[in-house]
């Protein structure tokens, strides 16, 4: 069974720092697309960040030039390094595998001063 787990969430400053990880078990993650997903509070479920199954990131529009991902198929790992952060990047954040539709269970992350 395919198992996902945020973990990195918390409060930070804007214009600060935050790195994500989701840690997947039950099958290894190098053949894989994955994403990371957000709930904005009082806004729609949206796309952050897309990761292809050979490691390149995809990031939307909103996030481009700030957020990145990539993925560590030796511990089953992928990551959302997020920087400039800015209060409309509060939301919990979601790790996602395309294929079979897996979801984590989300890590809260508010930017607030």
């Amino acid at each position: 069974q395919v198992q996902l787990e945020e973990s990195g969430g918390g409060l930070v400053q804007p214009g600060g720092s935050l790195r994500l990880s989701c840690v997947v078990s039950g099958e290894p993650i190098r053949y894989y697309s994955m994403d990371w997903y957000r709930d904005p509070p009082g806004k729609p479920r949206e796309l952050v960040v897309s990761l292809t199954s050979d490691g390149r990131p995809l990031p939307q529009d909103s996030v481009k030039g700030r957020f990145t991902a990539w993925k560590d198929s030796d511990k089953n790992t992928m990551y959302l390094q997020m920087d400039s952060l800015k209060p409309e990047d509060t939301a919990v954040y979601y790790c996602t595998r395309v294929t079979g539709n897996y979801w984590g269970q989300g890590t809260q992350v508010t930017v607030s001063s």
